[in-house]
């Protein structure tokens, strides 16, 4: 009986399909990416063994330098816009548009408000050089209070955290506290780093 003889295929696999989809799934993450912004100040936080993620959004972060130096910022542009504008109606101060476009693009900031045209007309790139002395938030002039109380009519929905290097000072931090408090505000995180406890478990 002769042999049957099985025909022999081709073993090409045509990849121009999955080249497709890869340059597709790579221009979708450089496009929906987002870039962390240039913060003013580096901060070594705490360690801890809480996993708790931070939202990415309707977040309002208030920054404590290690040398105990106050910086506030808020996520969402049109959000930022509404609260510089609730801002110069308070303090009874006019910003142009330009003004409150360059608010709405910066990422964080720590000055007192009689300074913040000042930093809003340093350029971008160098915006980093500008010596930035705090927000006030003592007790004599709590300018912190104002810039909370207004983020959370922009946006009711915000959530605090707190992001305090862990050789700042601790009268400061309790400062922070106590103003969140007196603008009702009893729940917010803190930001850490992960311990390396967590991480060999």
């Amino acid at each position: 009986m002769p042999k049957v003889k099985v025909p022999r295929k081709s073993t090409t696999v045509d990849m121009t399909a999955m080249t497709d989809v890869a340059f597709l799934l790579l221009t979708f993450f450089m496009l929906a990416t987002q870039f962390k912004p240039d913060e003013p100040v580096t901060v070594n936080a705490p360690s801890s063994v809480a996993e708790v993620p931070i939202p990415d959004v309707d977040i309002m972060t208030i920054t404590i330098s290690e040398d105990s130096r106050v910086f506030f910022s808020m996520e969402g542009q049109q959000y930022k816009q509404e609260l510089i504008q609730k801002m110069s109606a308070l303090k009874q101060v006019p910003f142009t548009n330009e003004e409150i476009k360059a608010f709405s693009l910066m990422s964080s900031f720590g000055v007192p408000f009689s300074q913040l045209k000042e930093l809003l007309a340093v350029k971008s790139e160098d915006r980093a050089k500008y010596n930035q002395s705090g927000i006030p938030c003592d007790s004599l002039n709590n300018e912190l209070g104002d810039w909370i109380w207004q983020a959370r009519l922009s946006n009711n929905k915000v959530r605090v955290a707190i992001k305090g290097d862990q050789n700042s000072n601790f009268p400061v931090i309790k400062q922070v506290i106590a103003t969140l408090q007196e603008k009702k505000v009893n729940r917010f995180n803190f930001i850490t780093n992960m311990s390396t406890e967590a991480v060999e478990q």
